[in-house]
This record gives structure tokens, sequence and C-alpha cells, in this order.
């Protein structure tokens, strides 16, 4: 979602945290500038079916880095006008766009060449020199790809038929009615299903389409939203089921609800956004996991764009009523921002004091928080209240790009003990071992006193 979120080297992708004051902040570009506005919508056309060389942000219009880039970026556009095309996409608005290509912060920059289903990351410098300078050295590569014999421009082929999409067609279950209802009615995934017809020009269009945008959503949803085409001609008990009249028709089923009409637009970022949309509306919140070994933290945090993680007192000084209910406040705020995909996790005071440590935390002043970028290796600390209204004012400010970050200490993760889990107790007190003393006389100590 993309949230995407968040590279803490630049700005955290926002969603719903930041959204009111997203709301009032005011794209970076106008129709007076030589940026081209890129969107959903003309994406396809104006970049993957050009046989030009594109640059291409991806930005946020709250990012602060994006601001200062706005400039240079509208300089270079000039200078490199009826070279090299340069657009931007306000990834923020159209997170589909952004989550097709891997954007985790803003901004960033892609070269889309010779292969436009496979852009380049941009690599150099954010004036405007070095921008039109990455531009005319890209120029030369493509220039000598085309001259080497090598294909220049889009891969892609608007056929219908076998052509390169940039998505792989077996990713589009092939629905029928004998597997309809086992498929997709008796799911509990979010099904998007074409209804076609092969002679149809419009489905015929549609169909790379469909099969990139069904790769991309396979990927980003890890298969819980599925789409489906259904060759209407052939089994018409479905399609006569869903009164089916005119094709494409394209329709949402969610188990146990009535279908409803599929009303967006027909490019891969149409179909992608809905789909990502449809997926967070239907996600479960994510688990709140407990750091019982490498592996927990290891697999929660590479899996999720940003780990929430926090170090409860010990189990002496709250007891279980106090554990639980910081437990709750974590359980409601990842239910809250369940759309972000983030990792949840928590430790006990004195359990992982490495973590501890890289954190900066270093026993005393618990409950505490981080949000930790594993791939960047960059950390966050809440210094507020370990409260709902503390923890969301705490993410609010990373997603604005507004807080302050760190480097983990020694730029690696820090060793994770293996521990026992809590068994949902109260703490008790070791043991002392009692020792018989009634045969004991004071006398016989009088040597050693």
């Amino acid at each position: 979602m993309l949230l995407l979120l968040s590279s803490f080297s630049s700005c955290f992708v926002s969603g719903v945290l930041g959204c009111s004051l997203v709301l009032a902040v005011q794209a970076l570009y106008s129709a007076s500038d030589d940026v081209i506005e890129l969107t959903p919508s003309n994406f396809n056309r104006e970049v993957i079916q050009s046989d030009s060389l594109w640059l291409v942000e991806f930005y946020a219009p709250w990012c602060g880095h994006c601001r200062n880039l706005a400039p240079d970026w509208k300089k270079a556009a000039t200078a490199l006008k009826g070279i090299v095309k340069v657009g931007a996409v306000d990834a923020d608005q159209h997170k589909s766009l952004g989550g097709q290509y891997g954007v985790r912060g803003f901004p960033t920059i892609k070269i889309f060449g010779a292969n436009k289903n496979k852009p380049e990351e941009y690599q150099g410098g954010r004036s405007s020199q070095a921008i039109v300078d990455g531009a005319m050295n890209a120029l030369r590569n493509l220039v000598k790809e085309r001259l080497s014999g090598r294909s220049g421009g889009s891969d892609y082929k608007q056929s219908g038929g076998s052509g390169s999409s940039g998505g792989n067609k077996k990713d589009v279950v092939e629905l029928t009615d004998d597997n309809f209802d086992k498929m997709v009615l008796d799911s509990d995934d979010v099904w998007l299903v074409e209804f076609f017809a092969p002679w149809c020009g419009h489905c015929k269009n549609l169909e790379p389409e469909w099969a990139a945008a069904a790769t991309a959503v396979k990927e980003q949803t890890k298969g819980k939203v599925r789409l489906g085409a259904v060759d209407a001609t052939v089994h018409q008990a479905v399609s006569g089921r869903y009164g089916i009249r005119g094709f494409p028709t394209i329709k949402i089923f969610r188990k146990g609800e009535e279908p409803e009409d599929y009303q967006g637009g027909r490019t891969r970022g149409d179909i992608i956004e809905k789909a990502l949309d449809l997926f967070s509306d239907n996600a479960p919140p994510p688990e709140l996991l407990e750091i019982l070994s490498e592996d927990v933290l290891k697999k929660t945090c590479e899996d999720s764009q940003l780990c929430i993680i926090a170090v409860l007192p010990h189990i002496l000084d709250t007891g279980a009523a106090g554990r639980n209910s910081y437990l709750d406040v974590m359980v409601k705020m990842a239910e809250k921002y369940k759309k972000k995909m983030w990792g949840w996790l928590w430790t006990e005071a004195g359990a992982q004091m490495e973590l501890e440590s890289s954190l900066g935390i270093g026993g005393f002043g618990y409950p505490a928080m981080a949000a930790i970028n594993t791939r960047k290796m960059k950390f966050a600390l809440l210094r507020g209240s370990f409260s709902e209204t503390g923890i969301h004012e705490f993410l609010r400010e990373l997603s604005v790009g507004r807080g302050s970050t760190a480097t983990l200490g020694g730029g690696v993760m820090p060793k994770i003990h293996t521990v026992e889990p809590w068994d949902g107790k109260d703490g008790q007190l070791p043991v002392e071992e009692d020792y018989d003393l009634s045969d004991v006389e004071l006398d016989d100590f009088k040597d050693e006193l």
C-alpha cells in the first residue's frame, strides 16, 4: 500500500494516518509546467506504449523532499522538452501505480527506457543539471541498444492475443460452469471476474490489461484478491445466472454477499487500484506477536514495510491486567491501520537487551515503542504517551515526514534471544530456598566471627 510505505531516509508513504493533512496540500505540478501529469488512466498510453524515453517521479504532495525537488524537476522537464519525456505521478493519490512499480518512499524516480515493463531506478543527484545529465546518459544507452539491433520502445503489444502484457496470462483463473461455484462463491478470497466473448473487440483490448493486473494483484495481496475470466459464449449457465448482456462485463464477488458491478476504468492501473482497495477493506487486522525468536522478528519485519515494536514493562511491574491494557492499545492501533500491512511486535523489558540497546531505550522508560524500517535500517522512537492518541500522533508525524529518525545500532539487526512465551498470568517472584537452622548453635560460628 503501497503504503506504500516508507523510506525513513526520504518520506513515509501516507494513508489513513495523514489523509486529513494530505487533502489540504496542493499538487506539486500544474498544466503550465512541462512536467506531464500521469495517472492510472493515462500511464499505459503515455508511458508504456511510448517509444520515448521517460523519467517519471513518484511523489506525495505532503512530502518535504518532493517539494524541494519540484523546482529542479520542472527545470529539467523544460530543458529536456522534445528530447526526453518527464512525468510525475501523485503516488499518494494513485497508490496502485506506486505499488505496481515497487515505490516505497518519496520521491522515487524511475527511468522507462527500452523495456517499459522493467524500469530502472534513477540513482543520480536531485539538481536540475544532474537530472538532465542522467536523462542524456539513459538516452545514449537506449540509442546504443537500438543500433545493436535490440528492441527499443515498449515490449507491450495490445493485441488481445499472446503479446507481452507485463503480466502472466496464467495468473488469470479460467472459470467455467463447472468450477465457478467452488472457485469463487465458496472462496474466502475476493474475486474480480470478467465475462467476455472471444469475438469482442473491447474484450481483446482488455485482455493484456487484465493479465498484467492479475499478476500485480496476486503479488501485492498474496493471493487474497484474484482475477478470473469466463467465456460467456461457452459457459452460458453461469453467465445467465448473473444476467450478462454485454461484453466485457466485470463483477466483484465477496463471500456471502451479492455480486456488484465493477464501475472503474479498464487500464491495469485502474484494476489494480480497485483490487487493492478491496483487499484493504477485507483484510483482517495484523497479528500482534511476542518476539520469541529471531525468526519471529525476521519474518514479520521482512514481510512488512514497517515494523511497530513495543517494549513493555516487566510482568512484575504491571501484572497481567496492566500488560493486557498495553496489548489492547496495540491491537486497536493495528486494527485501525491494517491497510498499511505493517508488522506489530512486542517484548518484555529485559528479554531482548541488544534490541533495546540498538534502539536507545536502554533499560528505562517503559513502555516504549519504535517504528523500524529494516530495509533502510532506520528507526523512530515514540516520544509521547503509550496510548491510542500518543501512538496515533507518533505514526502521523512519521507519515508526513516530520518524525525524527536514526540509524539502527551498527546498521544491522541486533541479536535476538529465544525466550519462552508469556503465559498470560501475573508474574511471580523467584522462590527462595528455605534452610533449616533449628539444630545450629550460635557457638558454632564463634571462630568465624
